[in-house]
């Protein structure tokens, strides 16, 4: 059951991704995390769906951000554990990748990417509140493999073993809604003015109505034709035209970043002619 709007806190996925659009909130939470600085922020979208061919799985990214030096942040907020958040991250970067790399361009041009995940949970099991991996060398573990590619795992229970000061207060404050930073205090006033955000709570009620018109479609037809195969073709129904409108704005989003065609139609599954118009 979606919570109620008033209920919802930056550990829910709809505040996370309204929090993190605002640039110096983002910015903040990136160096925080990363523990360095970053370039400024040239490009920040929520939400993002990719395709990355047309028989292949699509993903939804939180949240996409690039810099100005041309590095990429994938941040996903995570409360849930499915038990496949190696693989997924694995996945991630690899549509990251397709989406970036233009036709023709060398390997070379692979930007510097970062797929981070805040997980009220410990996915890794060592009770440490921030996990990094990259590619290294098994015969020699002082070489680094240098492809670029960084995953981040969060782990909000252990906020406390946080050796930075406001890191350690956001990861609490994620985990139990207490404020002990001047970040999470401004963060904590940024959800309080959303939640009296008409706009905010119209568009928090239409997804969450859409989705359960999309489940009370699929168990309609589930009466008819079997539950399961109900259920699929209620939510493909229920879903088709929110999926278009969502891609025609990624479409958009991408042009803005100068992304070729090519690799839009790639991204989204949108047609030339589709994106040409835009």
């Amino acid at each position: 059951m979606r919570k109620n709007f008033d209920e919802l806190t930056i550990a829910d996925d709809f505040m996370f991704c309204k929090i993190m659009q605002d640039e110096e909130t983002c910015k903040t939470f990136l160096e925080m995390t990363l523990a360095d600085k970053i370039g400024k922020i040239s490009y920040l979208s929520s939400q993002n769906a990719i395709t990355t061919g047309a028989g292949a799985k699509s993903i939804r990214l939180d949240i996409l951000v690039k810099d100005e030096t041309g590095k990429s942040y994938d941040i996903e907020m995570q409360a849930v554990n499915e038990h496949n958040l190696p693989k997924r991250m694995r996945y991630y970067q690899a549509a990251l990748d397709i989406l970036f790399l233009d036709k023709g361009k060398h390997y070379s041009n692979l930007n510097d990417s970062y797929i981070i995940f805040l997980c009220l949970f410990d996915s890794v099991g060592k009770d440490m509140p921030l996990y990094s991996f990259e590619n290294i060398c098994i015969e020699d573990r002082q070489i680094l493999l240098n492809d670029g590619a960084k995953k981040i795992i969060i782990n909000a229970n252990a906020f406390s073993k946080a050796k930075d000061k406001n890191l350690s207060g956001f990861l609490e404050y994620v985990k139990t809604g207490k404020v002990t930073t001047e970040f999470t205090g401004r963060i904590e006033k940024m959800i309080e003015t959303l939640k009296s955000n008409e706009q905010a709570r119209s568009e928090y009620r239409f997804i969450s109505g859409f989705e359960m018109d999309a489940h009370h479609y699929g168990r309609q037809e589930g009466m008819k034709e079997g539950m399961k195969e109900g259920m699929k073709k209620g939510l493909a129904k229920g879903f088709a035209d929110g999926a278009y409108q969502n891609k025609l704005e990624t479409a958009k989003n991408l042009i803005d970043i100068g992304l070729s065609i090519e690799n839009i139609i790639k991204a989204t599954g949108l047609s030339r002619e589709e994106i040409e118009k835009l």
